[in-house]
């Protein structure tokens, strides 16, 4: 079949194209995207990629319209969640609790589905779908280990957050933290990732949650999230987590920045007290780049820990329906995440949106 998604032919904007879609193969799924959240992960592509062209989109909700042979966990019209990290439930990781490490995601940077089927033809040439999700694409077929059914009377678009925005964020301060009640807390960046950072520090009963973030919108908004300082950069941050930890510093600081430097992260450390974790979640836009110097006396005498997270070290099977339970229940903020809907055609304007800092979240609207 044929669809449209937005696509990179090699580093530069991204382009509105024609797709050819595979027919789904032997454990695999095709599914009817009906919302895609502009993660910045995508973004990163612009500049750099394993392999082009790709399509783009990781964060997405849909309905499956048809499986492949061997399928048994999902069926035509169940709504789903893409998983941009697939779970086989089997290897080392998964079966130790750590699916998010599973070794099944080795192409995700390509796009390529696990048993090697590339899911769309662009001009005659072989495309992945980011993340092995492709979810920029009103059509998609992915591998049923990126699948993960859900409740049809959720909303889709709140559900479509629920593939990487919110468990990065509420992981990154829950699981990799970990946050305990009573900890000052600081989260650095509070885009889509950062402020549910800010909800799971709030919710796992941190005493104080700073919020940093150059754009007064965003620090400001995280604060009805939960955050009981906003400031606008790391070093105010750094003196009033040592205030507000009687001199001590952050428990936990979280780095959810679009991006990230050598400056970045030190000034994230800054703000870090003794026996404090560094939680390491934004990346840089090259993934080769150093991207962390730090004291290493310092380091190794206050005995302080730097702690990378991949989706918030979350159990997709697992954390999202748990989580989309503490949104039905009025626990968590979801839908006030969505600052703003745009069509496929205007994918290139939501990335500019999010670069001014105008957006928490954009999302992608396939339905019409």
């Amino acid at each position: 079949m044929r669809t449209h998604g937005a696509v990179l032919r090699g580093p530069g904007d991204w382009e509105v194209a024609e797709l050819e879609l595979v027919d789904p193969g032997p454990g695999q799924v095709l599914v009817e995207m009906a919302y895609a959240g502009l993660c910045h992960s995508d973004e990163h592509l612009r500049f750099e990629s394993q392999r082009y062209p790709i399509v783009g989109g990781h964060e997405g909700a849909g309905v499956v319209q048809a499986v492949g042979a061997g399928v048994t966990g999902v069926r035509p019209g169940d709504h789903v969640v893409t998983s941009f990290l697939p779970a086989c439930g089997h290897c080392r990781w998964c079966a130790t609790g750590r699916s998010n490490l599973c070794d099944l995601g080795a192409t995700i940077g390509t796009g390529q589905l696990p048993d090697g089927t590339w899911p769309f033809r662009l001009d005659g040439e072989e495309a992945g779908g980011f993340c092995m999700v492709g979810a920029f694409a009103r059509h998609t077929v992915l591998s049923e280990h990126s699948c993960v059914k859900i409740e049809p009377h959720l909303p889709l678009d709140v559900a479509a957050l629920m593939a990487c925005s919110v468990p990065t964020g509420w992981g990154s301060a829950v699981n990799a933290g970990p946050v305990r009640p009573g900890d000052v807390v600081v989260v650095v960046g509070t885009g889509g990732v950062g402020c549910n950072a800010v909800q799971g520090a709030a919710m796992a009963g941190a005493a104080s949650v700073v919020a940093v973030d150059p754009v007064e919108f965003r620090r400001e908004f995280a604060r009805t999230l939960g955050a009981t300082h906003a400031v606008a950069g790391t070093d105010e941050a750094a003196g009033l987590a040592r205030e507000l930890s009687r001199g001590t510093g952050a428990d936990v600081v979280v780095l959810a920045t679009g991006t990230t430097s050598p400056e970045i992260t030190g000034g994230a450390y800054r703000c870090l007290g003794k026996g404090g974790t560094l939680v390491l979640t934004g990346l840089a836009d090259h993934t080769m780049e150093t991207t962390v110097a730090l004291p290493g006396n310092i380091t190794t005498v206050y005995e302080q820990r730097v702690q990378g997270a991949l989706y918030g070290m979350c159990n997709a099977y697992r954390d999202i329906p748990k989580l989309l339970r503490l949104y039905e229940d009025g626990k968590l903020q979801v839908a006030e995440l969505i600052t703003k809907r745009y069509t496929l055609d205007e994918v290139n304007q939501g990335y500019q949106d999010q670069r001014d800092g105008t957006v928490i979240r954009g999302v992608l609207e396939h339905q019409h």
